[in-house]
């Protein structure tokens, strides 16, 4: 019977073990226990158990290890020779479990459920649109609290939140015009319009954001006249009798009212705000951040092609080139507030969120519309330097060891980590990677943002990735996630002209329609303002092989076009990754 007792002892002691090791490497929160380790406790202790490669680029290695420092650098090679002799095992076979769950929730999308979520996408717009219009136009907004409509904040002026984005001129009008036409509302569409005609006028004593004013109203007014002007009427017959290019005449007559912002800086990098009756205001800051200033050139070269006029799109392309120049020589990196004077870099944060997100997407995007190669040579040497100094986790999405992806806030001059949150904003990130065929990438960092939505029923408009817990709690509607989940699925309203007509379109960075057309191509004037920059000028062509973490749609293997995006294995750790068991 003794050596019943010894087994049974030794049973025990390899439990007592076991429970000890799962709790002490911080595997406790999926047990009701109530504990609840931090993520970068629970990779970094895993990530040197069952390390497989000493040396590693750390690009390439868990992003946790980067905020570690020397510490994780100390104990290294205590655990290297542990992990030698013994098995070798990787830690993302303990998210190898219950793949079939994800299959089961993923894999399909119903056309029952399908329609019934289009209904309700229908019902929330016309919940907000018609209460708008019953209790609060003329203003800009309707208060839902006050149920009433609210404009600029005249007795506050500094109440800058709420005057950049209001300039008394019906915002939310306008702004949901080619939303209308996108729903199929053509008759609301043509009284919206009419309405607009009839009623807006941008001679007001307001002083708003150049840049909000731009992408919500200047870019509305344009979209909606191209689409109601089309003649190959992709939405139907949406014109009507006696319209006279007035939403034309509107946008530019705004555009005007914003140009002096561009008038008395010394790099060409716009003043943030001005009075669209006197000018710039004589107090106005000389501090501007970079996506503020250099998220013009879609709307104002639209309009400067549309009108035959370049001032627009000189003046908008111009703070598009000095920002670029004022970039690092070490990283290729830019900061996210600029002194529009000096051009001293005020904030040396580079990240994908607040202050840089559209900057981004704008050299894509102008690309994309007027086929400028050096939008696309700015972009592509962008997306590197991104992609070299921002970048933390696993090489690849879908395969390999390590962490996922994960795109982080460093310093413009060094590439050191700044701090270890994320904002809402940098969620329309992969959207661009699509856009720049990287969907690899696209998918990863899509399926991080959607496990944070999935955890909080929303994207907190800061999440601290370290702590697994937001660090700024609201969340003011931002459309970002739902843009990079279009770009990357399009799976909500397939027989929508969107996706039946014979013309591409692309979204503004407000979300705005316009096509990909081939009049924003020709413009009627010659460069008035010729690259003479050296990083700017053409190249040759770059002879590099192409990052390894930088695929395209080729390279994706035929079977896994009839799979999940992303494996189950690896969706599960994003999950556990921001707490969600």
């Amino acid at each position: 019977m003794q050596w019943r007792s010894i087994v049974v002892g030794l049973v025990v002691l390899r439990v007592s073990l076991s429970c000890v090791l799962w709790l002490a490497f911080g595997l406790g929160p999926n047990v009701s226990w109530g504990f609840n380790f931090h993520l970068s406790f629970n990779l970094h202790k895993l990530d040197l158990l069952f390390r497989e490669e000493k040396g590693a680029d750390p690009r390439g290695s868990s992003w946790s290890r980067r905020i570690q420092g020397h510490r994780y650098e100390e104990t290294e090679s205590i655990c290297g020779k542990v992990g030698e002799e013994s098995h070798k095992r990787s830690y993302l076979s303990f998210f190898d479990g219950n793949k079939d769950e994800y299959v089961r929730r993923y894999s399909s999308f119903p056309d029952a459920l399908r329609a019934k979520m289009k209904g309700m996408a229908k019902e929330m717009f016309y919940f907000g649109y018609d209460n708008y219009m019953k209790y609060a136009f003329p203003e800009d907004e309707l208060n839902p609290i006050d149920c009433e409509g609210r404009g600029p904040d005249v007795l506050n002026p500094s109440n800058i939140n709420i005057n950049d984005v209001l300039g008394n001129y019906s915002l939310t009008l306008i702004d949901t015009l080619d939303t209308l036409l996108v729903l199929g509302n053509v008759t609301e569409f043509q009284r919206a319009v009419k309405l607009v005609i009839d009623t807006v006028s941008f001679d007001k004593d307001s002083t708003v954001q150049v840049f909000e004013a731009n992408i919500r109203i200047l870019g509305s007014l344009i979209s909606a006249h191209i689409l109601l002007t089309d003649p190959k009427h992709p939405f139907g017959k949406v014109g009507f009798e006696g319209y006279d290019n007035e939403l034309l005449h509107l946008a530019h007559d705004l555009a005007v009212r914003l140009l002096p912002a561009f008038e008395n800086t010394s790099t060409g990098i716009p003043y943030p705000r001005v009075n669209l009756k006197t000018g710039v205001p004589p107090d106005s800051i000389n501090e501007t951040c970079t996506a503020g200033a250099g998220s013009l050139l879609v709307e104002f070269g639209i309009l400067s092609r549309l009108i035959g006029d370049s001032t627009f799109e000189w003046v908008a392309r111009r703070a598009v080139r000095a920002l670029w120049n004022l970039r690092s020589n070490e990283t290729g990196l830019l900061g996210n507030v600029v002194n529009i004077q000096t051009g001293q870099w005020v904030g040396k944060q580079s990240g994908l969120g607040a202050g840089m997100d559209s900057f981004y997407e704008y050299l894509l995007k102008s690309y994309i519309l007027f086929g400028e190669k050096e939008d696309y040579r700015m972009f592509q040497a962008a997306y590197e330097s991104i992609q070299n100094h921002l970048r933390r986790g696993r090489e690849s999405c879908n395969e390999g060891e390590g962490d996922p992806p994960l795109y982080v806030n460093v310093n413009m001059f060094s590439g050191e980590i700044m701090n270890t949150w994320i904002d809402s904003l940098q969620a329309f990130f992969p959207g661009l990677q699509v856009l720049n065929g990287d969907v690899d990438n696209a998918i990863c960092l899509h399926a991080f943002y959607y496990a944070i939505w999935k955890r909080f029923g929303a994207l907190p408009e800061r999440y601290n990735w370290q702590l697994q817990a937001p660090d700024v709690l609201f969340y003011p509607l931002r459309p970002e996630l739902v843009e990079s989940t279009y770009l990357l699925y399009q799976l909500f309203d397939e027989d929508n002209p969107l996706h039946k007509s014979d013309n591409k379109y692309i979204f503004t960075t407000e979300g705005h329609v316009v096509p990909i057309d081939k009049r924003f191509r020709d413009k009627q004037w010659n460069d008035l303002y010729p690259c003479k920059e050296g990083p700017l000028a053409e190249r040759e062509p770059n002879t590099r092989p192409p990052l390894n973490n930088i695929s395209n749609c080729n390279r994706i293997p035929e079977e896994r076009r009839y799979t999940l995006p992303l494996k189950s294995i690896y969706m599960r750790q994003i999950d556990h990754m921001v707490g969600l068991f």
